[in-house]
């Protein structure tokens, strides 16, 4: 069992909620069974976790969905998000995870199918020796965070742009936390994203992964077919 804890920062898949930007070019029905199908891949990762899962959706009253998320593991918490920017929200649910008695948790949203075993066990191992580690998006966010100090505040940082990425490695840094990067990967926010899937999941035997796989191969051609006709 490792000592670091998992924590899945996720939103409740429905139409019209989260993936706005997808939505603006794919429809909010693809662009739901895609948050669905990406969801499933960050469960399939919190199975196969070694120690303590926490599960924090955005809303309280959705905890009895987080709840039934993983029926068949044990030692599940569900831990809601307060209100407030991404930032407010960690901050706070880092404070009640640390309050608990964790002290090493490992971040990750919904959104990035590419993590592995190999990611996973890289955070972990870094965790050993440095206070923060960050694992950079493409787009210039992140797609995983971990700590085993309390996060420095977060509410300033710039959520959601391109500046993310570094502005919260020297938020880290300028609290005295000593931080490492581990190499780049990429989430699925727009329709790019998706078209990039298709190509990095081919050969992935995961179940979740391959179902991701073909809905993105089978969305990307419906696409084509309909500019087609158009």
């Amino acid at each position: 069992m490792t000592k670091a804890a998992l924590v899945l920062v996720c939103k409740r898949p429905a139409s019209g909620i989260g993936k706005q930007r997808l939505a603006a070019s794919v429809g909010l029905e693809a662009a739901s069974r895609i948050a669905e199908a990406l969801l499933a891949c960050a469960l399939e990762d919190a199975r196969e976790w070694p120690g303590p899962v926490i599960i924090a959706p955005s809303h309280p009253e959705d905890c009895a969905w987080g709840g039934g998320l993983l029926p068949q593991r044990s030692k599940v918490h569900i831990e809601p998000q307060t209100t407030g920017n991404l930032g407010q929200r960690l901050n706070a649910l880092d404070h009640k995870l640390r309050m608990s008695g964790l002290e090493q948790l490992v971040y990750i949203g919904s959104d990035a199918p590419l993590l592995g075993a190999d990611d996973y066990a890289a955070a972990r191992d870094a965790l050993a020796y440095q206070d923060v580690v960050l694992k950079p998006a493409a787009d210039g966010g992140v797609v995983l965070m971990a700590s085993r100090q309390p996060w420095p505040m977060l509410s300033g940082l710039p959520w959601s742009t391109a500046c993310l990425g570094a502005a919260l490695a020297d938020c880290c840094r300028a609290a005295g936390q000593s931080v490492a990067t581990l190499t780049h990967s990429f989430d699925v926010d727009q329709q790019d994203d998706v078209v990039r899937l298709i190509a990095a999941l081919k050969t992935d035997q995961r179940p979740a992964r391959s179902a991701l796989h073909i809905l993105a191969r089978d969305l990307v051609r419906l696409t084509e077919e309909n500019h087609v006709q158009l």
